[in-house]
């Protein structure tokens, strides 16, 4: 009787787990739309931390906040260039281990309090590129800690201005939001409500 009902707990508890894993709010933006160029840079030593720490190169979003992106896409290529991906959705303890390398809440959100609104799967990191492939110059690279890469800075040469003016108003007309220390990032408009997600990517 005790074994039977043991087992029946381990079973609910089962359905309980797969249950929430299937409840996770996120999409793989190529599921939706292609035409993007992946660089996905914490899934290579291509970083800040100078490691891997994403097991694949896959861009997660909440649906609604991947087809703003898929249409902000669509307008960028009827100018001639296209985005490309560096971060999406980013997985609590990835954002542990950058808070442990680089504890500065300006350019690094605190896990252990409000999180990141990559954490929420409502934030994306991102640049532009000519359609041949030609990155479009932004000033600094992405993940570039100083004031260089300040969207508030005009003390840039004008291509920078005109690149980052460009990238910034099509990232707005769709609901995306700039922050001002990272001309890369943008917060999609209704972010405040999301909860904070903790899913580790399923790799092909």
């Amino acid at each position: 009787m005790v074994k039977s009902h043991l087992a029946s707990v381990f079973f609910l508890l089962g359905c309980f787990a797969f249950a929430q894993q299937a409840e996770i709010p996120l999409i793989k933006i190529d599921t939706l739309a292609d035409g993007f160029t992946y660089d996905i840079r914490y899934a290579t030593d291509n970083n800040f931390l100078k490691e891997a720490f994403y097991d694949c190169a896959s861009c997660y979003l909440r649906p609604e906040v991947a087809a703003a992106l898929k249409e902000a896409n669509h307008y960028f290529c009827e100018k001639g260039y296209r985005i490309v991906l560096y971060d999406c959705y980013r997985p609590v303890s990835a954002q542990k281990k950058m808070w442990a390398v680089y504890p500065n809440a300006q350019y690094v959100a605190n896990p252990y309090t409000s999180g990141s609104v990559h954490n929420r799967g409502a934030a994306v990191d991102l640049s532009l590129e000519k359609l041949d492939g030609t990155p479009l110059n932004m000033g600094t690279d992405f993940d570039f800690f100083g004031r260089e890469a300040h969207i508030d800075n005009t003390s840039l040469p004008q291509e920078v201005l005109d690149n980052r003016k460009l990238l910034q108003e099509g990232m707005t007309r769709f609901g995306f939001q700039t922050i001002r220390t990272e001309w890369w990032h943008f917060n999609y408009k209704k972010n405040y409500g999301f909860e904070i997600i903790d899913f580790d990517f399923e790799c092909d």
